[in-house]
């Protein structure tokens, strides 16, 4: 045996004392253990850290046995295995995962809890999967209803995307695998991702696109975070020292791994010294030696160029990530779909469908005096799963919206469907004349239109061109209206459109995308199964000339081609419609519900609240109806003559209360010195300022039931 260990350190090049290193003792601090390792390490090794191997993973280093990171684009569900070096399923027959809802509709539940079920279950998922790293969560700010990625994000309020992103990576993370952070930073609309440059204000920057993953890094403790496509301030997101090197890894103290964005890296100094650890899917090259952190890389290196510290950094924080994902012993095995996870993917979106009009309280269906109901449609039929990008899924199954219903109403209900439009012109004639056949005899019509995961609607790589719904859909509502009054709309998309009929159809349910049980999420919310709860997480503007960018013109939106400035400033959503006094068509943090809800007198703990301290809001609500169901207890802040302009109400808290029938519920909440701060332009930096505010508390950023007054000293 000693002949045997000797052997092998002098082919390996490593001391007989060093055979067993500390690297693969996990009882051993996380930092011993990685200066050991790079102590072992060549140049080479380090290097090939810093590049990956095939299209989802990275190397380890294999004579020291440190594995690769695999990696899986998420964030609703874990991809279909992927061929090694092609863009190509690999034809698994044990890759068909869970699907979940879209993060939109996550976001909608404005339930925080929820949000850690969520993370854990795709975790779970990844891990059974042997994923040391899930692409997701995206927090990018929703700042138009063009942007095709919408769907993947968490609204336009980096509060509510804050308190919904730091408990779902928490939740990944528990099955020690890494949730990856995206798209950092601005990453807000698809037509020329890979070239715009974005220009913001300093303000803007630090109150309304960082926030959310600041609070994910430093709440959340996210192990990775992927750079953005687009330039910021004239770098390229993952070239960019300015947001990798100074804010995220010095300011915000970040010891994790950053991962380029496939083929986001364009030169090896820049990412070199830019900020970026690991390079992916960069095109154009003949292997991945030749990508800009491979072999340019190690030249660059060894000719003094690059100075070694440099991949000595990438290094720890790769090994860092290695270490607490794909060698941590103690991670769970996993749990590869199954009964539990279905059934919460069916509760997310139930918690998410947000019901927009009730008029005469035609939902919950009258199931008694129901004989036939038409879907009309193609979203009744339409598998949503697949395409969007690189967020399409390979699920077990899907149930559409169709299906949920015959399935939870056949034998007693006729649920019959007529498809009503189609992507195909020449079938549109008819198709709808089929459809108004149909809905002529129908006792209720459920017509399910709104996107799809087709290019130019809700999908990757490029933006929608206007807000209006494709395939002549508004006229085929308008036809449906003239043969029968009775319609219930339910959307699924992950942006607002434009509603023309709005006025006309008595129900209107957004159910974004809701997953594989979406189909069964929606019939019981429908029927009265389930009472909905929630929330709008960005507002629904009447047209695209009410929306911000759309107010400052073409430079503003989507650029001159070579920039796009960010003119509306810290105005995104109800801070732009309630600021500029625009009547939206439904605002944010709206949504309707089965039963109602009264908000009684709320009560202060204190009237004045200083720097370093927090102040407590107790608010008693009732359930006034016959039915239990869900409220939002919403609390915005605003102050009363600023010395800058500040929006008229800013989200600062919120609480998701179940109530019983007839009963009261407090909401408790509090409110920090930090929540009355604003980024200062003339001073650069975080600025609180003494004197009278408001608190404004309702169940949405229109709806306020009572203001309060605090003074800040």
């Amino acid at each position: 045996m000693l002949v045997f260990l000797a052997a092998f350190c002098l082919s390996n090049k490593i001391k007989a004392q060093q055979v067993i290193p500390i690297y693969r003792n996990e009882k051993v601090s996380i930092e011993k253990r990685i200066e050991n390792a790079l102590e072992l390490m060549t140049l080479e090794e380090k290097v090939g850290l810093c590049h990956a191997q095939s299209k989802f993973s990275s190397r380890g280093v294999p004579r020291l046995g440190i594995p690769e990171l695999n990696m899986s684009d998420g964030p609703h569900g874990i991809r279909a295995e992927m061929q090694w070096d092609k863009w190509e399923n690999a034809s698994w027959t044990s890759d068909s995962c869970t699907a979940f809802p879209s993060l939109n509709c996550l976001a909608a539940s404005w339930n925080s809890s929820l949000a850690y079920e969520y993370g854990k279950a795709i975790g779970e998922e990844a891990r059974y999967r042997n994923k040391s790293v899930l692409l997701g969560p995206g927090v990018n700010i929703y700042r138009t209803p063009l942007n095709g990625r919408n769907f993947e994000y968490m609204g336009e309020d980096p509060r509510l995307a804050s308190e919904m992103a730091v408990p779902y990576i928490k939740g990944v993370q528990t099955n020690g695998v890494a949730a990856c952070l995206k798209h950092y930073i601005a990453n807000n609309q698809e037509t020329l991702r890979s070239s715009i440059n974005v220009e913001m204000s300093d303000r803007a920057m630090h109150e309304i696109y960082l926030p959310a993953f600041k609070a994910a890094v430093l709440q959340g403790g996210a192990m990775a975070v992927m750079g953005a496509y687009n330039k910021f301030r004239g770098e390229f997101c993952n070239e960019n020292s300015f947001l990798l090197n100074k804010i995220l890894k010095k300011d915000w103290n970040f010891h994790g791994v950053v991962i380029s964005d496939w083929n986001g890296v364009h030169s090896t100094l820049g990412a070199a010294m830019g900020g970026v650890d690991i390079e992916m899917g960069t095109e154009g090259v003949k292997d991945y030696s030749e990508y800009y952190l491979a072999n340019p890389f190690l030249k660059k290196i060894q000719s003094g160029a690059i100075d070694m510290k440099v991949v000595n950094d990438k290094t720890r924080r790769i090994l860092k990530t290695i270490f607490l994902t794909s060698m941590n012993r103690s991670k769970p095995f996993g749990i590869f779909g199954g009964e539990e996870h279905t059934n919460l993917s069916r509760k997310i979106a139930e918690q998410g469908i947000v019901l927009l009009k009730n008029h005469q309280n035609i939902l919950p269906l009258q199931l008694n005096k129901i004989k036939t109901i038409a879907v009309i449609g193609d979203n009744g039929t339409r598998n949503q799963l697949i395409g969007g990008g690189s967020s399409e899924l390979k699920a077990k199954y899907e149930i559409s919206p169709l299906q949920g219903l015959i399935n939870r109403l056949s034998p007693k209900v006729n649920v019959l469907y007529a498809k009503g439009y189609s992507l195909k012109v020449e079938e549109q004639s008819q198709l709808k004349k089929e459809a108004i056949e149909l809905a002529a005899n129908a006792d209720v019509i459920i017509f399910v239109g709104g996107l799809n995961k087709e290019l130019g609607q809700d999908c990757e790589s490029i933006d929608r061109q206007n807000m209006k719904l494709p395939y002549g859909q508004d006229e085929l509502i308008n036809e449906l209206l003239m043969v029968n009054k009775k319609i219930v709309v339910v959307l699924v998309s992950g942006n607002a459109v434009e509603m023309p009929w709005i006025n006309d159809v008595p129900a209107l349910l957004q159910s974004w995308y809701p997953g594989m049980e979406g189909g069964m999420a929606i019939a019981h919310i429908l029927c009265g199964d389930v009472n909905p709860s929630g929330k709008l997480p960005f507002t629904f503007p009447k047209t695209l000339s009410d929306t911000p960018p759309n107010f400052f013109g073409i430079t503003a939106y989507p650029g001159n081609g070579t920039d796009v400035i960010y003119k509306e400033d810290i105005y995104v959503g109800y801070r732009w419609y309630d600021t500029k006094k625009i009547d939206p068509l439904f605002p944010f943090g709206y949504g309707l519900s089965y039963t109602t809800f009264e908000f009684g007198k709320a009560m202060l703990n204190k009237a004045t609240i200083k720097k370093g301290e927090a102040i407590t809001i107790k608010i008693p609500v009732k359930n006034k109806g016959k039915l239990k169901g869900e409220e939002v207890v919403q609390v915005y802040i605003s102050q009363i003559n600023p010395t800058e302009d500040r929006p008229s109400k800013e989200l600062k808290t919120f609480k998701k209360l179940l109530i019983n029938s007839g009963e009261i519920r407090d909401a408790v909440l509090t409110l920090y010195s930090k929540d009355f701060e604003y980024y200062s332009n003339k001073s650069k930096g975080w600025k609180l300022e003494s004197g009278k505010y408001s608190i404004s508390i309702g169940n949405s950023s229109k709806n306020i039931t009572e203001v309060l007054n605090v003074n800040v000293n």
